[in-house]
């Protein structure tokens, strides 16, 4: 089975960070992941700069990450203006959020669930009409900071719209680490029931270190997408206590492990952990760098 890893680390990653880093470092931040064999790269997040003032550079960085054949660049997008930056700067996929509760939703965009889901309908039209693939990540669909739990009934009807407005990809992101494998599994049926034949993806933090084991639920329901952020790094800006993404080169660890196959180097991406996490001013939250040599996968013949 081979699993396909959506590196997150250059807008989830570093979004949530203290120090705002430089355009060239995120560009050698792309550059590396490239080099280590990732093929799809969330690179930029085209949110108002006054909000998430990290990402304000968006177009600076598009306009410098390599151009190889067969990698792909996905640009987050919350509105129609954010979809416009986007096309303007050559990105290759987008990606909308919507989160699935209202409370949240306001906090995060400014609008609630159901106007954020008019939104991706228009984005989603406009970005076929450009040629531009359109996914969308349903936020805090396992709970919510403000809301507790998220129903799952609300998160398989904000898939049934998505599906009904043509996306391409359907991400469901934990975002603040609540959920546990029973949930993956539950979500991964319903979402699939609701919006039939749309490619399913994760996202997932983790803060209460369950993470990793959502992961394996997820490949194990033949998920083949997942969401990782180079060295562990990253949160929302808007959740309290956000914690960093499931570390790319951690779940390379559990994945080889199982036989999974990704194309990935985790060593480079180790490597690459550290390497960002002295630029950031602390260490990475990810263990594989600290863990010694990586030890090949089992042979299961």
């Amino acid at each position: 089975m081979h699993t396909t890893i959506v590196e997150v680390g250059p807008r989830d990653g570093l979004q949530n960070e203290a120090r705002v880093l430089p355009a060239d470092v995120k560009i050698e931040l792309i550059e590396r992941s490239v080099a280590a064999g990732i093929t799809r790269i969330e690179a930029v997040g085209f949110a108002h700069p006054a909000r998430v003032p990290r990402l304000a550079d968006a177009e600076q960085v598009m306009a410098g990450v390599p151009r190889p054949g067969g990698v792909s660049y996905i640009g987050l997008v919350l509105n129609r203006r954010g979809l416009d930056r986007a096309l303007a700067a050559a990105v290759d996929e987008v990606n909308a959020v919507v989160v699935a509760t209202d409370t949240f939703c306001v906090r995060n965009q400014g609008v609630t669930t159901d106007a954020a889901m008019d939104a991706f309908e228009g984005i989603a039209g406009a970005a076929a009409d450009a040629g531009v693939r359109c996914g969308i990540t349903i936020a805090a669909a396992f709970g919510c900071p403000f809301e507790g739990e998220t129903p799952p009934a609300r998160v398989a009807g904000l898939a049934r719209r998505a599906h009904a407005a043509g996306a391409r990809e359907i991400a469901l992101a934990d975002t603040i680490g609540v959920g546990v494998p029973g949930q993956v599994r539950d979500l991964t049926r319903r979402v699939r029931a609701a919006a039939p034949g749309v490619p399913l993806r994760f996202h997932f933090h983790n803060t209460r270190n369950t993470g990793y084991a959502n992961a394996l639920a997820a490949v194990a329901e033949g998920v083949t997408v997942l969401d990782a952020g180079t060295g562990g790094f990253g949160g929302c800006p808007f959740a309290p206590a956000a914690t960093g993404n499931i570390a790319t080169e951690d779940l390379l660890y559990a994945l080889h492990r199982e036989g999974v196959t990704t194309g990935v180097d985790p060593e480079a991406v180790a490597a690459t952990g550290a390497w960002l996490g002295g630029h950031l001013g602390k260490p990475a939250p990810a263990l594989l760098g600290r863990a010694g040599t990586f030890p090949p996968p089992p042979d299961r013949r």
